[in-house]
């Protein structure tokens, strides 16, 4: 598959989710205490996403 969500802990033990196109990380969220949220940021990027506005701010 060319895309794909990650679930990764960081140095500071908390849970963060990267998108990866063809092996290159496309974007990074915050930190999550849980991984639980770490998947309700994902379920919300999936559900919200395709049809979120793009906004030109150059």
């Amino acid at each position: 598959m060319a895309h794909k969500f990650e679930i990764y802990k960081d140095k500071a033990g908390e849970f963060r989710v990267r998108f990866k196109y063809n092996s290159e990380t496309m974007f990074s969220t915050e930190g999550y205490s849980t991984k639980a949220s770490a998947q309700n940021a994902i379920d919300s990027i999936k559900k919200n996403g395709p049809g979120a506005p793009t906004e030109d701010l150059s």
